[in-house]
């Protein structure tokens, strides 16, 4: 196959990049150009951090990634073809060799898979244009598929059947099921209870006078009263820690970076890959304003003039609300130069995921942006102290950044009162699996696992077992129905509460079928960058296969005691968290005696 780019692999490059013989002064609408003044870069060897959009614009534009139009990116970005190569290699979403131009990637994962999920891969196999794939984030609305369109946007269907998969694949337009649904049962829940959510399905996400009508806008004009030092200050009373699992007090993180002497950055992740997650795909579909206010007011507070906001690929939906969102509070004047005339420049750049669980993690994110593939880094340093482009740089997650309004209206003392002394403020969990009604939910902490089980509307069989956390987490039994969701009392459980996932699972369910997929799921999401992972998750996969064909090579005992010592390999030895947690979901199923029993 030709290593030169057609006419229309340069001209989708072109597009984004800007015409070669423009150079670094013309095509002002070009990404490149608009990086170098957005982000001060200089010089062709400083933009490879525009490879991964590069990549995306041509996949986007003629439906994958031909050796011709992988060499001419590298040219224009002077990135080596063998990097860019590996780089493009890295992410599920980016097709390397010539694929249809729709494609429907079925999710087969753990919420999905057991709510029609395995029934409608089937009903579609033998498509070419039909691939299986990991978590789509659209757990509360299973069966889930996501389309790509080469020519066209992304598509998320949700409820998916095999008509109409089939009718999107031959170019039907995507009919919504359910206008308005972005994952919070408004109808079941009254707006009056809630206060993160409170704007999700009860404005149009698109209009700015419904968001400040709504109370938009207040918090962002009481910060440039107050001062960034009195932001943070509120920030350290309110004793919110973050929500994206790790748990470090915000207040203290924000402290660190506001004293650098250096330019600093804010990075938004919301690559929330981790099976049975959705609670930001939520907020940035249903009041995406919300976040960008919130992350203008933590631009400011920490003396930051950029961020980023790095979204994963498989929402499109997402994508397209906050992209109107920012556009429309830059024509506002509430984002970029001179934000309400208070001499504050502050602008976003949103970067979207290739398919890349890894990516998750805060410094495979760096690498991503840079990029380079999404591989972690060592530690230290720190973000803090040397994050993205080797700047300090601060990084949390949507849910953690839209709880500064109510901490900044209400005050951070008033908002320590909400919870408990250890785990304050307000919490979304994600409900999906054997429930009546999946989506997010608002509570305070300490809520139990029980009263969040029954405000989905309880479950639709007799509970087996509940994964909390994710797959990254473990799964407990209904015996813990009482137990407050904390982070003391989770880590006294010998749990985590993890990415908030809390997902029900019947008696009826195939327990060893579930335990395969969560292995697979791990070997093929693990970056290879170091030995215990990448070796453990296919030895882990193997030992698993082994007790479920009834054919262990030592005995069932034998193979249990493996896959500890693997789980311990990984855990004590892996670079990142992927290794650290690949094991721990299955090992508490052998625990509760779901899988590996009577062999």
């Amino acid at each position: 196959m030709s290593a030169e780019p057609t006419a229309p692999e340069r001209a989708a490059v072109d597009e984004f990049l800007g015409a070669p013989e423009s150079g670094w002064a013309g095509g002002t609408r070009s990404a490149l150009d608009h990086n170098v003044a957005f982000g001060g870069f200089r010089g062709a060897e400083e933009n490879r951090h525009l490879l991964l959009p590069a990549l995306q614009a041509v996949q986007g534009a003629i439906g994958w990634v031909s050796p011709g139009a992988l060499n001419y990116i590298s040219e224009r970005l002077s990135v080596p073809p063998a990097e860019a190569h590996g780089v493009a290699s890295f992410y599920a979403l980016l097709a390397l060799e010539e694929q249809p131009a729709r494609v429907a990637h079925v999710c087969e994962d753990v919420s999905c898979r057991t709510r029609g999920g395995r029934e409608l891969l089937a009903a579609l196999a033998g498509r070419r244009d039909v691939v299986s794939s990991p978590c789509l984030g659209q757990c509360d609305r299973s069966p889930a598929v996501l389309v790509q369109r080469a020519g066209d946007a992304d598509l998320s269907l949700w409820g998916a059947t095999p008509q109409n998969v089939i009718a999107l694949l031959a170019g039907a337009p995507l009919i919504d099921p359910a206008p308005g649904h972005y994952g919070i049962p408004q109808s079941e829940r009254g707006s009056e209870d809630l206060r993160l959510l409170h704007r999700v399905g009860a404005i149009d996400p698109y209009s700015l006078d419904d968001y400040c009508a709504a109370g938009g806008y207040e918090a962002l004009k009481k910060a440039l009263e107050v001062g960034p030092a009195q932001i943070i200050e509120e920030v350290k009373r309110s004793g919110i820690r973050g929500r994206g699992g790790a748990a470090f007090p915000m207040g203290v993180k924000w402290e660190s970076v506001a004293e650098a002497d250096s330019e600093v950055l804010l990075v938004c992740n919301a690559d929330e890959a981790e099976p049975g997650t959705f609670k930001d795909r939520g907020l940035m579909e249903g009041d995406p304003f919300s976040l960008v206010e919130s992350m203008t007011i933590a631009g400011y507070a920490i003396g930051a003039g950029r961020g980023y906001l790095y979204i994963r690929g498989e929402y499109p939906r997402a994508a397209r609300h906050v992209a109107s969102a920012l556009e429309v509070a830059r024509e506002a004047g509430l984002l970029g130069e001179n934000i309400l005339d208070s001499g504050f420049d502050f602008d976003i750049e949103i970067r979207m995921g290739g398919g890349a669980y890894i990516c998750g993690e805060e410094t495979a994110l760096f690498n991503s942006i840079e990029g380079y593939r999404g591989e972690p880094r060592q530690k230290p340093p720190f973000p803090t102290e040397a994050g993205l482009f080797g700047l300090p740089t601060i990084v949390n997650n949507v849910e953690t950044l839209v709880n500064l309004p109510l901490i900044l209206l209400d005050g951070g003392a008033a908002y320590a009162e909400l919870g408990t002394e250890e785990s304050a403020g307000i919490k979304l969990f994600c409900m999906s699996g054997d429930i009546a009604l999946p989506g997010v939910y608002e509570v305070e902490f300490g809520a139990t696992l029980g009263e969040l089980i029954a405000l989905a509307g309880g479950p639709i069989e007799d509970i087996a077992a509940i994964l909390l956390g994710g797959v990254a987490g473990s799964f407990v039994g209904p015996d813990l129905m009482d137990l407050p969701l904390t982070f003391e009392d989770t880590r006294a459980a010998g749990v985590s509460l993890g990415t908030a996932v809390i997902m029900p699972f019947g008696v009826s369910t195939d327990f060893e079928d579930l335990a395969m997929r969560i292995a697979a799921f791990f070997r093929d999401e693990s970056c290879g960058q170091c030995v215990p992972c990448r070796v453990g998750t296919v030895r882990q996969e193997e030992a698993l296969h082994r007790i479920v064909a009834r054919a262990p090579l030592n005995g069932s005992a034998g193979e249990l005691e493996l896959l500890s010592e693997i789980n311990d390999a990984m855990r004590l030895g892996s670079i990142c968290g992927l290794g650290h947690t690949a094991g721990s979901a299955l090992r508490s199923l052998i625990d509760l005696g779901l899988i590996g029993a009577g062999e």
